[in-house]
């Protein structure tokens, strides 16, 4: 590199700002204050159900695990969104939203079916296999464009 190419390189470090927001994404934008809104909203209702558990370890870690999930899958998300098409970390990022979802879904389903009767128990389960089956198959087995018609 020459001296010149150099010199523009450190002017051009020297005029952005010192203390950038930490918030702001690699593209430069900072989130969208729905996202903001939705993240506080978030919180806040898990913060309040804890409040509530009175104490019963179940619900506080259930609460706890959920919003934990909902976090990293949310952040996973946006790693997967600015992944480019071609990479290989794409494949992982994709592995990692797929377990990510499953375990939300499996936490969910257990929620509900103990507090229905065994029939609707099994359906819960059934339902929810069936989602995780086909998150799968959307994710990892389906190839856009190839259909035998």
């Amino acid at each position: 590199m020459s001296s010149e190419h150099n010199l523009c390189m450190d002017e051009a470090l020297l005029k952005e700002p010192a203390n950038q927001l930490a918030l702001k994404n690699k593209d430069g934008r900072c989130p969208s204050l729905l996202t903001v809104v939705g993240v506080v909203f978030l919180t806040f209702n898990s913060i309040m159900a804890v409040y509530r558990s009175n104490g019963d370890m179940g619900a506080i870690s259930f609460v706890v695990f959920s919003y934990l999930d909902l976090v990293v899958l949310f952040y996973f998300l946006r790693q997967f969104e600015r992944t480019p098409p071609e990479s290989p970390r794409r494949e992982h990022i994709k592995m990692v939203v797929w377990l990510l979802t499953t375990m939300l879904t499996a936490a969910f389903s257990y929620k509900v079916a103990e507090i229905m009767p065994l029939p609707v128990q099994v359906l819960v389960w059934a339902i929810s296999s069936a989602t995780v089956l086909g998150g799968f198959y959307a994710f990892f087995l389906y190839q856009e464009g190839t259909s035998k018609a």
